[in-house]
């Protein structure tokens, strides 16, 4: 539901809705307006997710790794971000560009230095909830499970009917082969058993989260 003011976020978890993913994107606020159009604003979005925080959402952060324009030094400041927020949940993944977006030339993440992040992540931060991203599974055909080895604890399947995804832009050119949708979860368990991990379907709360 991205940027929303925070008696918005506060109606939700009346609700009864308790974690909110948004991801930061970046910490550095002059690449941040490289990304978005003017009206959009770095300092709107981490007001946001210290809203979130204050709320008592499990809330949840990250960026696009390999992202327009993105620089060592962006990637440096977005671990201190993330180390210093101190999110229950981190959502990273290799940028993938998008033929209806100014940024569809751009060249895309690298699978590489997204699963070398996800592992410094979890060093950072033992007990975060970590997902092996969609777009790792679409740039490398097992990505998701190489990012299960990097540190990532996270498989999200997709509740999208699907007949229906291909109505929607976010799954142009990203990975939808049913395999990691929900009505495949056999399949999907069998692919995280064949390098030693087991699925299990519960809440997964972030380490010391209380309701």
């Amino acid at each position: 539901l991205g940027e929303r003011d925070s008696s918005s976020y506060l109606k939700l978890f009346n609700a009864g809705a308790d974690r909110y993913l948004l991801r930061h994107e970046t910490a550095n606020p002059e690449h941040y307006s490289l990304l978005h159009p003017h009206e959009m604003s770095f300092e709107n979005r981490i007001k946001c997710l210290e809203s979130l925080k204050e709320i008592g959402f499990q809330v949840g952060c990250g960026f696009m790794v390999g992202s327009p324009y993105q620089t060592a030094d962006d990637i440096v400041r977005d671990l201190l971000f993330i180390k210093n927020f101190k999110p229950h949940m981190v959502g990273i993944g290799p940028f993938i560009s998008h033929h209806a977006t100014p940024f569809k030339n751009m060249e895309n993440g690298s699978v590489s230095m997204t699963l070398k992040l996800l592992s410094i992540i979890r060093i950072m931060n033992p007990t975060v909830l970590l997902p092996a991203t969609t777009a790792l599974g679409t740039l490398s055909n097992d990505g998701r499970e190489r990012g299960i080895l990097a540190g990532a604890n996270v498989i999200m399947p997709n509740l999208s009917p699907y007949d229906a995804r291909e109505k929607y832009t976010l799954y142009d050119n990203k990975l939808f082969s049913g395999e990691e949708a929900a009505e495949s979860i056999k399949k999907l368990s069998c692919s995280m058993e064949k390098i030693g991990y087991r699925v299990v379907t519960s809440r997964g709360d972030c380490a010391g989260y209380k309701k």
